[in-house]
């Protein structure tokens, strides 16, 4: 993959201070109709707090809007690159027109000053910062080193919150609005897909703590064994163990003497950070890597 271009200086080096010299010009500080500004394709937020736009509305009509947005032009119109929080803060304040900084940016760019600003400011929902690295690194080419140098996040931050996005849409839903933490998605994901939703279900209806999700996980049958199967105990306290560990799905078939270890892995990143665990390097990240 590609490492990122980047636009260097970050969003900063795009927008003049006010009392640049440039203000007033195309490249400095204009004001902008707000009914000519389109939102950006590329923003990673899906839900802003009616509060905070609220409590940004009247800090607006207070003191102004401190910082201009960014936008590109757009055929006769604006596309927003950064600031959407600001320009529905100002229509709640009931302006007509806000300070814009106008740059002409590519797709790319644009994408990239979206999701990397939201990133920087570390205040995405878990589900929203899981899409924006995929979107880094499936549409702009970076690798999951480079996305966290970019935004100061270890390299298994990243691929654990990527892992997010195997789950199904509504336990998705169900961990951005705050009803599942990380912690009850790193149970899930250790157990086989076909349990996910009754447990998910349970854990938010009954309000179960990770530690009562782990225990309903661990001891909840998983599969029909028939009457002339043995069950191994030891071998299936170890499964649970690495499904602990290693934040997924493993299965071990045999008995003590002999047998296969089954871990599905789902890219080259997530493999590499099974055989990081396998072989000890466990790092300081506090995340799924336990």
């Amino acid at each position: 993959m590609a490492k990122p271009r980047g636009l260097g200086r970050g969003l900063a080096s795009l927008i003049p201070d006010k009392g640049s010299s440039e203000v007033g010009q195309e490249t400095g500080i204009v004001e902008i109709l707000v009914n000519l500004i389109d939102p950006n394709p590329f923003q990673p937020r899906k839900h802003f707090s009616p509060t905070e736009i609220a409590e940004l509305s009247q800090s607006i009509l207070a003191v102004g809007i401190l910082q201009p947005i960014l936008v590109r032009p757009v055929d006769a119109r604006y596309q927003l690159v950064a600031g959407e929080r600001r320009v529905r803060a100002a229509q709640a304040a009931g302006l007509d027109r806000v300070p814009a900084v106008i740059r002409s940016v590519s797709d790319a760019e644009s994408m990239e000053i979206a999701l990397v600003e939201n990133l920087q400011r570390r205040d995405l929902n878990p589900i929203e910062e899981a899409y924006a690295y995929w979107r880094l690194s499936e549409e702009l080419g970076w690798t999951q080193e480079a996305i966290g140098t970019r935004v100061g996040k270890s390299r298994s931050h990243i691929a654990n919150l990527l892992r997010l996005l195997g789950l199904t849409d509504s336990i998705q839903g169900q961990i951005s609005r705050g009803e599942l933490s990380v912690a009850h998605a790193k149970v899930l994901l250790s157990v086989p897909e076909e349990r996910r939703e009754v447990l998910a279900r349970r854990a938010v209806s009954e309000e179960w703590t990770v530690k009562r999700l782990q225990w309903e996980a661990d001891h909840s049958p998983s599969t029909k064994v028939s009457a002339g199967d043995e069950v191994d105990v030891h071998l299936r306290a170890l499964e649970v163990t690495l499904r602990r560990n290693l934040g997924t799905r493993v299965v071990l078939r045999g008995n003590s003497g002999k047998g296969t270890i089954e871990i599905p892995y789902h890219s080259v990143d997530e493999l590499e950070r099974f055989l990081e665990l396998l072989q000890g390097d466990r790092g300081s990240d506090p995340g799924f890597v336990v």
